[in-house]
């Protein structure tokens, strides 16, 4: 009787703690919820201010309540067509007379977006509006936007890091062979180098030299792209020799940046409030006349003329099911798409790819559903941003037309699978394994025993038999034969140009002029796109609206230490985005995936380098990575 006691005791407690841990949430949402800044309710002469503190995103990532719940930090997230609506609005519009942006905290974004942002910044400075901008510190996104301004403002303290893409990639193969674990690796194409990690040291010759020409092309782009904007700036110098343009200026990387012509102003966040001020007219609470993001964009609108445009977004890694925003789960899309189509409201449809590929089914299920869509005899378009291969090509396929960016990652056409077994790993640690068989299939795949010849002949024709149908699909679509196709398929990745040039795109353009041309194939003179997705509803929703706001000043929810104070100390926090890589390499590995048709190059710009993860991330995702099989702690403990 007293041992029941005291069970009920401790069930009580936990029943308590459970009830006092979601009141405490509930009223901090709720505290967070009124202590934010309320929307102005009109437009005030003075600057549009933008403070980005937190990534540029095709769309926001769905917020769960659990995961804030549990400890999980939140960013801003600022969608890359508001801002480009609201700082096109800002060029014509006579209560705006100078536009600011804060970069101090910046969370990166892709080079096609950051690039169609500056391109809406120029508007501002054509119609003869200045536009400042300020940050402590500049990486490759961050003065890729900055470059566009009328005047570029630099902490004392801070500088400009211009890096350019790639990076380190991890490789697994001697690891594997220390603790007797083999990767059975499934795969079609030379260039299919997402495999090569778990089966070589070292990147192959040719994936080398693949990736060496797309990052090369990428560049080249990100630097036509700054000195277009910034004729007079140095870069030969500050990307060629960077300690000779530090000592230069005795290694004050302000100055330096001063100096070569990067930066115009030096000067802390009041001196920058102060000079806005002395352009628009100051302001008591805010230093100058300012009306801030969400209020602009209420109050401009969105216009919907003419016919609708339906766009759907296919951002992120490929997964099966309903997961996303923030992944593109097969299902949740072709449901949106589905459901677009059966409601005969509808003129068209536009794809907005920025995703690396993932899971073959995923990809297919998103692919059919465009089919379906287009078997109505509606047009449509589809609009690659900075990654649309592998997976994110195959979704591509029923397009009528295809438009990407010079420097948009495309191709990647090839088709992969991973199966780890432990066989001689346990036989290393004196755990025996027999079988029992009465076919050559029967309890195959078998991670402990192994994979039969039978087991193994059979999974890889099916990856040759996806292979096929990946470069059929795609020979349909461009018209040629798989041959052809297949010559620049081969898991080779293409930078957009080349991409145009070799048939896989048909037309360099962005967003809008995809949708420009799906509505005038569609006989529209006037149109308007409507985004496809999912409204969060109850709590979620809640919590989105909260979270989500990108009119707060504050970055209260922000995830603070994911951007360090200073050059060092953002230097170092790099070290976790390996953190990150072996997390995605590691499930890639035990994950259980299926088929992949996944780009391992787009990896290197996935993660734009001035704007490095929080440590936490990385790290719990390979606690959750390795969690899957904890008998891998063990025997890298005994692999000693």
């Amino acid at each position: 009787m007293k041992f029941a006691r005291a069970v009920w005791k401790i069930l009580v407690a936990i029943k308590d703690g459970l009830v006092l841990i979601l009141l405490l949430f509930f009223f901090g949402l709720l505290s967070l919820a009124l202590s934010m800044k309320p929307q102005a309710g009109r437009v005030q002469d003075g600057a549009l201010a933008l403070t980005i503190d937190g990534p540029v995103v095709e769309e926001r990532s769905r917020i769960e309540p659990t995961a804030l719940l549990l400890g999980g930090a939140v960013r801003h997230q600022f969608v890359e067509r508001d801002l480009v609506r609201a700082i096109e609005g800002a060029a014509n519009d006579g209560r705006i007379h100078a536009l600011t942006l804060d970069l101090e905290a910046f969370g990166g974004g892709s080079q096609v977006s950051l690039a169609r942002i500056g391109a809406a910044i120029d508007k501002v400075r054509h119609a003869g509006k200045p536009v400042l901008v300020r940050a402590m510190l500049y990486g490759d996104g961050t003065y890729l936007l900055a470059a566009h301004a009328s005047e570029v403002w630099v902490d004392p303290l801070g500088g400009v890091m211009l890096r350019g893409p790639g990076g380190t990639i991890l490789f697994y193969h001697d690891l594997l062979d220390r603790l007797k674990i083999k990767a059975h690796v499934f795969k079609v194409g030379t260039y299919k180098s997402a495999v090569e990690p778990y089966v070589r040291s070292n990147l192959s010759p040719e994936a080398k030299t693949a990736e060496t020409e797309v990052y090369t092309a990428i560049w080249h782009d990100w630097l036509d792209n700054v000195k277009r904007a910034r004729p007079k700036a140095d870069l030969a110098l500050v990307t060629g020799d960077p300690v000779k343009w530090l000592h230069a200026s005795g290694d004050d990387a302000a100055k330096a940046a001063q100096s070569a012509g990067l930066v115009d102003k030096i000067g802390d966040k009041p001196m920058f409030e102060k000079r806005v001020a002395e352009l628009v007219g100051a302001d008591k609470t805010d230093g100058y006349k300012m009306t801030r993001l969400g209020a602009y964009l209420a109050d401009i609108g969105n216009p919907t003329p003419g016919k609708a445009i339906a766009v759907v977004t296919v951002a992120g890694d490929i997964v099966d099911g309903k997961a996303g925003p923030g992944a593109a789960g097969g299902d949740r899309i072709a449901a949106l798409i589905d459901k677009a189509s059966d409601s005969g409201n509808y003129s068209a449809l536009v794809v907005r790819v920025n995703s690396p590929g993932g899971s073959v089914t995923g990809a297919e299920r998103i692919r059919a559903a465009i089919a379906r869509f287009k078997a109505k005899g509606l047009p449509i378009a589809v609009s690659m941003g900075s990654l649309a291969a592998s997976g994110g090509y195959w979704v591509s396929t029923p397009a009528d037309r295809i438009f990407a960016q010079p420097d948009t990652i495309t191709g990647s056409i090839g088709i992969f699978a991973i199966i780890p077994s432990f066989e001689d790993a346990l036989a290393k640690i004196g755990v025996g394994t027999d079988s029992i068989r009465t076919t050559p299939l029967s309890g195959q795949p078998d991670p402990v025993g192994g994979l039969t010849p039978e087991m193994s002949a059979v999974l890889q024709s099916e990856i040759d038999m996806g292979y096929r149908r990946f470069v059929g699909l795609v020979a349909t679509s461009r018209h040629q034969t798989p041959e052809a196709i297949d010559k620049i398929a081969q898991g080779r990745v293409w930078d957009g140009a080349t991409a145009l040039q070799n048939g896989l795109v048909d037309e360099m353009g962005g967003l809008d002029q995809a949708v420009a041309w799906a509505a005038k194939r569609a006989g529209a003179n006037a149109w308007h796109p409507v985004f496809l997705a999912d409204s969060p509803s109850g709590f979620s929703g809640f919590v989105q609206d909260v979270l989500s706001g990108d009119n707060s000043d504050s970055g209260d929810t922000s995830d603070s230490s994911a951007m360090a104070g200073d050059l060092a100390g953002r230097v170092a926090s790099a070290q976790f985005a390996l953190a990150g890589q072996f997390s995605a390499d590691l499930d890639r590995l035990l994950g259980g995936q299926g088929a992949q048709a996944y780009c391992l190059e787009c990896a290197g710009l996935m993660n734009p380098a001035d704007a490095p993860q929080s440590n936490s991330a990385g790290i719990a995702g390979a606690g959750r990575a390795i969690g899957r099989a904890p008998w891998l702690l063990w025997l890298l403990r005994a692999g000693h």
